[in-house]
């Protein structure tokens, strides 16, 4: 799944769900000449950075790659183009290489499950084959004539013995080994950033990104806002079926994937509630995104045998400031989820309860 957040980020940009919060980036012209690449970059770069001063942010790494890509959706498919083929030529992500290694650890995990159960069950079978040769041996004991078998028999239990005695011993190993190897997976888990379910980021990851942003927000005075979307109630008791809602849930995250941009986080909060972290955009560039999304769900028809289904979402938006905590902000996107349930005319409600 780590591959599909990489072919995340080399979509079209153009296709994000918040092109309206690039409204109030000052406009800087230059005319950009396509048959010269690299003095085509210099000036974009520019651009970019000139738009950074005026809005008073320093220019990071991390703030010029989202006004990078913001400023890129206004301009020519030419140029986007050009720009994404570069990106993908350099493109290396630490993020996405945390994600894969995370991957193959618990790839690694259940394939030491495997042998453990499979050494298991061998155990378990020569334990069975030592029942059947007494079961035998009682049998030839009837028979005095044939004492040759019977001591054939009983060097083969000896030898049989001797197999599941050494057998037992690495069994026990394996089994240390396993729960050592499940304690180190466990702790891995504590940390990780990636939801391998739906195939987006965690909630740990979602929650820390927040913090971060009300740092950010703290200091240089910006307005980023927050999103929770989930499948509607009513779709889901419609369905009745735990099965199809999950592949619905995780149609929903496909989608939530691919109109997503770089800036933007998509995690999974949980119980198939899903949050969106927009960066440097208001609540009103916000709710054009949420109503964006709504129409994308919608028109998204899901194929339940020979039912087709239209899905339909439920989405609370909230701003993120600096005098509220992570949990209070959270909160206050949940209540946005609620006011949309209480009014059927509406898909999305904002909140600003924690105001």
């Amino acid at each position: 799944m780590a591959g599909t957040l990489r072919s995340r980020k080399r979509r079209d940009i153009s296709s994000g769900p918040d092109d309206a919060s690039t409204d109030n980036f000052p406009s800087v012209s230059h005319s950009l000449d396509m048959d010269s690449p690299s003095s085509d970059m210099e000036i974009y770069a520019k651009e970019v950075l000139n738009n950074l001063i005026a809005d008073n942010l320093p220019p990071t790494p991390s703030n010029f790659s989202l006004y990078f890509d913001r400023l890129l959706e206004h301009k020519s498919d030419s140029l986007r183009k050009q720009v994404l083929s570069i990106l993908d030529l350099e493109e290396n992500n630490e993020e996405d290489n945390t994600i894969v290694l995370e991957q193959n650890l618990k790839k690694g995990f259940q394939s030491l499950k495997s042998i453990l159960s499979s050494t298991a069950n061998l155990y378990k079978n020569m334990s069975l084959m030592t029942k059947i040769l007494e079961r035998r041996k009682s049998e030839l004991s009837k028979h005095v004539d044939i004492k040759a078998a019977k001591d054939i028999l009983s060097a083969l239990e000896s030898d049989i013995s001797k197999l599941g005695t050494i057998l037992k011993i690495q069994s026990g190993q394996m089994k240390t080994v396993y729960d050592e190897t499940a304690e180190i997976v466990k702790n891995v888990e504590n940390e990780t950033i990636f939801d391998n379910q739906f195939g987006v980021y965690n909630k740990r990851y979602l929650l820390s990104k927040i913090e971060k942003e009300i740092v950010q927000i703290n200091e240089f005075k910006h307005k980023s806002s927050l999103i929770i979307l989930e499948l509607s109630r009513d779709l889901k008791r419609s369905i009745k079926n735990e099965k199809a809602t999950l592949l619905m849930t995780r149609t929903l995250a496909r989608l939530l994937l691919k109109t997503s941009r770089r800036s933007d986080i998509v995690a999974h909060y949980g119980n198939g509630v899903f949050a969106m972290l927009l960066k440097h955009t208001d609540i009103e560039s916000a709710k054009k995104a949420s109503e964006r999304l709504c129409d994308l769900v919608s028109n998204s028809n899901f194929f339940l045998a020979d039912r087709e289904i239209q899905l339909k979402i439920s989405i609370g938006v909230t701003d993120i400031t600096p005098i509220h905590s992570v949990e209070e902000i959270l909160v206050s996107a949940m209540d946005g989820i609620e006011m949309a349930y209480e009014d059927a005319s509406q898909d999305y409600a904002v909140s600003l309860r924690n105001i």
